[in-house]
């Protein structure tokens, strides 16, 4: 079954006060299986602590508190959402968001975002900040012009969306725009011209930005206007304008009473006409046709139902299709769900090291071959309050839940056919992200010496084939082929006044890419947060 009807055809249920319509006749809905890549049991932990299928291997790419390998950017803690952004010269950069909730250290900001440059080859070549000043920053996108959005998921209800500068040379600006509430998550339509939000917050909403001028990137988010989702009975969906977004008297989703009401909305994701994004509290995934404007559930996890329960972030494989989502509670997984409908475990972090963790920031590299992802609270080597003095957690083992990040790399398979139901195969299509012309700086910075990092393995990747990128793909054009100029001594880039940094200094990182090809659709799935917000 094709993706894109799969998605479609969801269940449907109940949510809010909303009575959604009955699954379709002959609808299939996601279903637990051994999935694409074999079953985890009985298998062993790496010498990194990660549970692979045969044929896949680790390495540690950054933990928190510790310099970044081949560099001396101390690695900031609690690293959350994630992404990669291809560069001219056959390398990208790894962007992710530090989770450093405002209620966690009241008066101080000590979240943010972070870039690591990998060359053509995989080793690391240079790390540093590209948003400071901040906190609560959990997920985000990248946007077709070459920029990372950072979401502030800020309890105090006062949280933003961060336009940054991958390579850390212009300052994060703040796009009220989009809205000022605790926000889950961001994607980007180029091809709709919207971005839709999520809200995480347990009576939250479904937003989508109308971008009024996508060929000024410097502008495209500065202004325009932003609607919530609104389901009648029997789907359908219909929107409706936000007076407020600024939420200077009211929240936004005061604003919009007749609003869908989305129980702390977590990740969201555009892929085909197919809107999907998930919420936390009643753990469902939920779809949109985009151009039917028709509303459905594609899994409820409700009940504990198992594998896709208690889980948050996702990202989707640009050849395959295949959706990995991760649990940020349960058995610490990253789950893959197949275009053919199988859900099953592909990773699962073990031992005390995750303890009250959450896996978090999935995402591929441009070609496809690499897959990282983070343990929120992984244990390392530093201290948590060496880092974040506002957070003490004590000397022994508990305070040393810094974060930690990993590469995955093994024989992710390739593409498939699609088989239209009642139809002939079809080959599958690539979607084409659009860029901005390149611009041009006079700023020159040195990078750091190459270094590859040691690969542990659990089983040998040479008995395996490994996808490749096609050659003659160009590179975008945009800022982003500046990143051989990334350095880790590269000062900064602050969301708003000096910031207070422990000895030995503090970094972040983000996600997305302007260039990622997205695949075969996309499914999520939920981050539980218990605490009422």
């Amino acid at each position: 079954m094709d993706r894109r009807v799969f998605l479609r055809n969801g269940l449907a249920a109940t949510a809010g006060s909303v009575l959604l319509a009955t699954t379709p006749a002959g609808a299939t809905a996601a279903q637990p299986g051994v999935g694409p890549y074999g079953s985890l049991d009985g298998r062993s932990p790496d010498g990194n602590g990660l549970v692979l299928p045969e044929g896949f291997a680790s390495r540690i790419v950054a933990v928190g508190g510790s310099p970044v390998n081949g560099t001396d950017y101390r690695w900031p803690v609690f690293p959350d959402g994630k992404g990669t952004v291809p560069v001219a010269d056959g390398g990208w950069i790894l962007a992710c968001n530090h989770e450093v909730f405002d209620f966690q250290t009241p008066g101080e900001r000590w979240g943010g975002a972070s870039a690591v440059r990998f060359a053509a080859d995989g080793s690391i070549t240079g790390a540093s900040a590209i948003l400071t000043d901040s906190h609560s920053n959990s997920r985000g996108a990248t946007t077709p012009w070459g920029t990372w959005l950072s979401c502030q998921e800020a309890f105090g209800g006062d949280g933003r969306v961060w336009e940054c500068d991958p390579m850390g040379h212009d300052p994060a600006v703040a796009r009220n725009a989009l809205g000022v509430r605790t926000h889950g998550s961001v994607a980007v339509d180029p091809a709709g011209g919207h971005c839709y939000l999520t809200e995480a917050h347990r009576d939250g909403r479904l937003y989508r930005f109308t971008i009024l001028d996508e060929a000024d990137s410097d502008a495209a988010l500065a202004d325009g206007l932003l609607e919530a989702m609104a389901v009648d009975r029997d789907g359908g969906v219909s929107w409706l304008a936000v007076p407020d977004p600024s939420a200077t008297v009211i929240p936004t989703r005061v604003q919009v009473a007749d609003g869908f009401v989305t129980p702390v909305g977590g990740g969201v994701w555009v892929h085909d006409g197919v809107l999907l994004f998930t919420t936390a509290l009643d753990d469902r995934v939920h779809a949109v046709d985009l151009a039917g404007q028709r509303h459905s559930v594609v899994w409820d996890g409700s009940g504990h139902r198992q594998p896709l329960v208690g889980i948050g972030d996702l990202t989707v494989h640009t050849r395959s299709g295949d959706l990995f989502v991760v649990e940020d509670r349960g058995d610490m997984e990253v789950a893959v769900v197949s275009p053919e409908g199988e859900v099953a475990p592909f990773c699962r972090m073990v031992g005390a090291d995750h303890r009250l963790s959450q896996a978090t920031g999935p995402c591929f590299d441009p070609s496809g071959t690499r897959f990282y992802v983070s343990s929120l609270r992984g244990r390392g080597e530093a201290l948590v309050r060496d880092m974040v003095p506002a957070i003490d957690w004590g000397t022994g083992a508990e305070g040393r839940h810094v974060g930690v990040t990993w590469e995955v790399s093994g024989p992710f398979r390739a593409k498939p056919s699609v088989i239209l139901e009642g139809g002939p195969e079809v080959p599958s299509t690539t979607t084409e992200i659009r860029t901005s012309p390149a611009t041009t700086t006079s700023h020159s910075i040195a990078t750091t010496t190459s270094h590859s990092i040691a690969t542990t393995t659990s089983h040998a990747v040479g008995t395996t084939t490994v996808a490749t990128v096609e050659p003659g793909t160009p590179s975008p054009s945009t800022t982003l082929e500046r990143a051989g100029d990334l350095s880790v001594s590269e000062g900064p880039v602050e969301a708003g006044g000096p910031r207070r940094e422990p000895s030995g200094g503090l970094p972040a990182v983000g996600l997305g890419a302007a260039a990622v090809l997205i695949a075969g659709g996309a499914a999520l799935v939920l981050r539980r947060r218990r605490s009422d917000r």
